[in-house]
């Protein structure tokens, strides 16, 4: 991390990742081919309501098309660079398959240029490699997990993030979330050994106003402030509390202080072992 000087208020305690240690592809641009352009939705929907407080304007980007899928299975790839990723928070690299086909991948901690993987069903639990959740050791930690065989990975693909291989059982892994959650997954969806890089995104102090603006995020207003036909925090004389026992969003849901927020009949309910605990005891907040 790199921590700048307080020469003014909003330089005073803004940290940046030093890309130029951490990446190695010396390219301004990332692979023809691979990307493509993304407008910006600034937070509204199809019809031009705001469905997303809070979001808009932003830097210009490229969407760069990562492969998720691991479709192609028993050829190893060899890791050309490691490239920044301005959607995502971890890394990205570029990796050229035994038949010369070039992809973009979420990056493993470990990974740098000249490594390779393999996805098969053979291959050993080392950084990088992907394999079935069935196959994979207990303890073993684990990135880019399906919920189903060959829809590609849902879960734990944030900087930083990975989840641990608990047990198998009846066909089923329980693997522990980086939210402290356990559930099953089916053992016959694939998995990538390691952890997502990038594991400083979350030291990151955006510092100053601008830079979020940059990042694509507008000004947040306390529902407090607002009128009560605005919010249901809002209205009344002068500093008045919030009027009810429960803190809520601006649509009347709960929200925040730990309150449980999932739907009682969620589909997936039958799959968690163990609820997550909300607090210190989640990853990111340690």
């Amino acid at each position: 991390m790199k921590k700048y000087k307080p020469t003014s208020a909003g330089r005073r305690n803004m940290t940046v990742i030093e890309y130029k240690k951490k990446l190695s592809s010396t390219k301004n641009q990332p692979k023809k081919g691979l990307v493509k352009g993304k407008s910006s939705t600034g937070g509204r929907n199809s019809q031009g309501r705001t469905t997303t407080w809070y979001r808009g304007a932003g830097n210009k980007r490229k969407y760069r098309d990562v492969d998720f899928k691991f479709d192609k299975k028993d050829v190893p790839a060899k890791v050309e660079s490691i490239e920044y990723d301005p959607y995502r928070s971890g890394f990205i690299a570029l990796v050229c398959y035994g038949d010369g086909e070039r992809r973009y991948v979420l990056a493993p901690r470990s990974m740098k240029v000249g490594d390779t993987f393999v996805v098969s069903e053979k291959a050993k639990a080392k950084p990088g490699n992907r394999l079935p959740l069935g196959k994979i050791p207990v303890g073993q930690f684990v990135y880019a997990i399906e919920l189903k065989p060959g829809a590609g990975a849902r879960l734990a693909r944030g900087a930083g993030n990975y989840a641990e291989v608990v047990a198998h059982d009846g066909g089923y892994t329980q693997i522990k979330l980086p939210s402290t959650e356990i559930r099953r997954v089916i053992s016959t969806a694939w998995a990538s050994i390691g952890e997502v890089s990038n594991e400083e995104h979350r030291l990151v102090d955006i510092g100053k106003a601008g830079r979020a603006r940059h990042m694509g995020l507008r000004p947040k207003t306390r529902g407090s402030a607002k009128n009560a036909v605005d919010h249901p925090h809002g209205g009344g004389e002068g500093k008045s509390p919030r009027g009810h026992r429960r803190q809520r969003t601006a649509q009347g849901r709960p929200t925040g202080k730990g309150q449980k927020t999932r739907k009682p009949k969620k589909y997936s309910n039958k799959f968690i072992v163990q609820k997550r605990k909300p607090g210190k005891l989640m990853r990111g907040n340690k």
